[in-house]
């Protein structure tokens, strides 16, 4: 399975902000046929003793259609939303973006209206400092 482009920089986004890498990828099978989300990730809350677990899906819109790609990721993540409700359903999934695209294409009202409507969460990634920016529920 071949990597996004900012597939290191969003894991050592999330390491550096407290997530423990579980699965890279992370496995998901229904049946006969399986998927794979790009991390599985869970971060212990000191508070916690079950913590915080999470799927990541990371795209990088760098296609000649930024609207195909858009395509392309909100079908994969409802996918992989649809299995692990059934799956894993403590499990949050989020899209994972880099600065420019989120602050150019993601901008967009075609983004925004859809972003909103499927209920899609994104976290935000600085690729060079390899930082997240924001978490968007």
């Amino acid at each position: 399975m071949a990597k996004d482009i900012y597939h290191y920089n969003v894991r050592t986004a999330l390491e550096k902000d407290g997530w423990i890498i579980t699965d890279d990828p992370f496995p998901l099978r229904l049946g006969l046929r399986g998927v794979l989300v790009d991390l599985g990730a869970k971060k212990l809350l000191a508070a916690e003793r079950k913590g915080t677990i999470i799927a990541v899906e990371i795209k990088s819109f760098i296609g000649k259609s930024p609207v195909k790609d858009l395509g392309n990721a909100i079908g994969k993540y409802t996918l992989y939303l649809t299995l692990l409700s059934r799956l894993d359903p403590e499990r949050t999934l989020y899209l994972a973006i880099v600065e420019e695209v989120y602050s150019t294409f993601f901008a967009e009202e075609i983004v925004q209206v859809v972003l909103e409507d499927r209920g899609i969460k994104l976290i935000v990634v600085d690729p060079v400092k390899e930082v997240i920016t924001k978490w968007i529920n």
